[in-house]
């Protein structure tokens, strides 16, 4: 069985697929994905449909890991997500604390500044 910080490493990898199924599942049937500016969404279902309407736009992603701290159940990522929305490219800073239950995400917060995000997506 991988340990936590190797599921993270696969699970932000996974966002290059632009899946949300596959990227849903890495959560807990009842886990929870708080994209801190919008407010938190809970069950797998939720999130799978709450990814799939942010990232209705790209056509592309890449996230890269800045660093990464795992202690127990807890995992930490700072990142650099570089994605394509139509021909613009935004690369938008991140941060992601992860809380783990047997090998799934339990709780995903991941912080970010949306201006970033949108100034560059306008």
């Amino acid at each position: 069985m991988a340990n936590n910080a190797d599921i993270i490493r696969e699970f932000i990898a996974s966002w290059s697929t632009l899946d949300a199924k596959k990227i849903a599942s890495y959560f807990t049937e009842d886990g929870t994905y708080h994209n801190m500016p919008f407010d938190p969404v809970s069950g797998r279902d939720n999130v799978e449909a709450f990814v799939a309407g942010f990232i209705k736009d790209w056509t592309a992603t890449e996230w890269d890991i800045l660093s990464l701290l795992a202690d127990g159940d807890l995992v930490m990522a700072e990142r650099l997500d570089r994605t394509q929305i139509g021909d613009k490219p935004v690369h938008l800073p991140c941060f992601g604390v992860f809380k783990m239950r047997d090998g799934k995400i339990e709780t995903w917060r991941d912080y970010f500044d949306m201006a970033t995000y949108l100034k560059a997506a306008a």
